[in-house]
């Protein structure tokens, strides 16, 4: 299944204890890169959390937000006085070595981690909910990823047929292409009125068959197209690969463009690179 690694998921808690939410981002981006913005008092949690990210996911910049607020009835505020003591001794032994340096106020100081405590609070039922949170969060995240990923394998779908219909009118047309070069070369050594041995003849028109010759790159596209095709039907990450595959097919698409000598050509060419393009553009969004 494909999956996308853009993708956005919610969960919201009310409970005796206070409230938490938590949100769940997901864009592309080339690695799995996390990151956290966790209350204090919660900020233990954040190593099984990205273990969980880890195992769920294998790409996209995730970012993970959890706000908690605490019901006035259910907590008070303390002050650790050994913490607040610890602190202030270090904060002089900083002035003693900088002594013009400026000392944080008492808000400051009340914000440092373990100073400012609930007292009252079980905080375990609070990391216990955030946990469960998390997980339902994290499934919710992924399924989007893959709802949003089947989309985006029908929309590459639809442009492999398109190019698969266009190597196959090329091919088609190619004979006839051939054949118009030679006749045309023909002509225009009746109206110069030029005698050329056959044989000669017949080497010029060979040569110029070479040059135009596209059924090596023809080929190639096709084996590209069933290849990405093959790809979409994998399980596990695919972006890199597929987007590899599109650098592929557009070095193909570029040479038969160059070898062009009609304008049916020409066009097939220019389509075909617009539809690459617009596959690449899908594949960033790939996992």
């Amino acid at each position: 299944m494909v999956h996308s690694m853009t993708a956005f998921s919610r969960q919201d808690l009310e409970a005796d204890w206070g409230s938490l939410q938590l949100e769940l981002r997901s864009v592309n981006q080339r690695y799995l890169e996390p990151h956290f913005r966790l209350p204090e008092a919660l900020r233990d949690l954040e190593p099984g959390f990205r273990d969980a990210l880890r195992k769920r996911l294998a790409r996209g910049k995730i970012e993970c937000t959890l706000r908690f607020e605490a019901s006035e009835s259910g907590a008070s505020l303390s002050v650790n006085r050994e913490r607040l003591g610890a602190l202030s001794s270090a904060l002089g032994e900083v002035r003693t070595v900088i002594p013009e340096v400026h000392m944080p106020d008492a808000l400051a100081m009340l914000g440092h981690p373990g100073v400012l405590e609930s007292s009252g609070l079980d905080i375990e039922a609070v990391k216990s909910a955030a946990q469960q949170m998390f997980q339902q969060a994290l499934n919710d995240l992924v399924e989007g990823r893959a709802r949003e990923g089947e989309q985006l394998k029908t929309l590459i779908e639809e442009r492999l047929s398109a190019i698969h219909d266009l190597v196959a009118e090329v091919r088609e047309k190619m004979p006839d292409i051939l054949e118009r070069q030679r006749t045309q070369l023909e002509d225009k050594l009746a109206s110069l009125q030029v005698e050329l041995d056959p044989q000669r003849l017949e080497a010029e028109v060979v040569l110029m068959a070479q040059k135009a010759d596209v059924a090596e790159e023809l080929d190639r596209l096709d084996t590209h197209v069933t290849e990405v095709g093959r790809q979409l039907r994998q399980k596990g990450p695919i972006g890199r690969r597929l987007d590899f595959l599109m650098q592929e097919l557009n070095r193909e698409a570029n040479t038969l463009s160059s070898k062009s000598v009609v304008a049916d050509t020409t066009r097939c060419a220019v389509e075909l690179k617009v539809l690459i393009e617009q596959m690449r553009e899908q594949i960033q969004n790939i996992e």
